[in-house]
């Protein structure tokens, strides 16, 4: 994937108000590290933080990072955010280098169309969105495409069933499910609390009221 050019103040002032002063001119403030290298306090746009983000690779843009003369290959990692906007507030970047195998997590995408499980009126549910993977930042897929065409009611497919790219591995356990055929929803509603279809359930209600009011001894003379 190409690089994303991305301009960093250097030499930003510390502290929480020196930081809210940063993020009402429209900067985010974050640090660079990694590699044996000192920790650099940074400031990037906001705005352009967010383009670099908000393509198709996401966090794992590989970020061209020019601060103070100097040029770090990094990704954006930690990104703390606003808990009621959701803008990001802080980042790190991570210096890393393009001959070198690193961790991330990329989105796990179904694609196809689980035609017995339509027409059994059954459910396709993903439990597993994202894989952990390693591979070097270039190889890093913007996403892992799993084919659900195959896939029936009360089968499942797991990570084992993935499809990487060459040179890309997974690093979450091969036997993790990731999407399961589940059977209609419409039959465990018509199951009482403990599993007993409600007809059931309703004539055995009846059936104990009318043993009940037999048992019960008439009035004394």
């Amino acid at each position: 994937m190409p690089d994303i050019l991305l301009e960093a103040q250097v030499g930003r002032p510390t502290g929480t108000r020196a930081a809210r002063r940063l993020r009402r001119a429209g900067m985010v403030p974050g640090t660079v590290y990694g590699h044996g290298t000192e920790p650099v306090s940074v400031a990037v746009a906001a705005r352009e933080l967010r383009n670099a983000l908000s393509g198709e690779a996401g966090t794992n843009a590989l970020l061209s990072l020019n601060a103070g003369g100097e040029t770090y290959l990094t990704l954006a990692r930690e990104l703390q955010r606003h808990p009621v906007r959701g803008t990001v507030t802080h980042v790190d970047f991570v210096i890393v280098r393009r001959d070198e195998v690193i961790t991330a997590e990329v989105p796990i995408s179904l694609v196809g169309e689980a035609i017995e499980v339509a027409h059994g009126d059954g459910m396709v549910e993903q439990q597993l969105f994202t894989l952990a993977v390693r591979a070097l930042p270039t190889d890093i897929p913007n996403a892992v495409e799993l084919d659900v065409s195959g896939l029936t009611i009360g089968s499942s497919l797991r990570v084992a069933d993935l499809s990487l790219p060459e040179g890309v591995a997974a690093e979450t356990d091969p036997e993790v499910t990731v999407v399961v055929g589940q059977p209609p929803r419409v039959e465990a509603a018509a199951a009482g609390p403990e599993g007993v279809p409600e007809g059931a359930a309703a004539e055995s209600a009846v059936a104990e009221q009318s043993g009940a009011q037999a048992e019960t001894p008439g009035d004394e003379a």
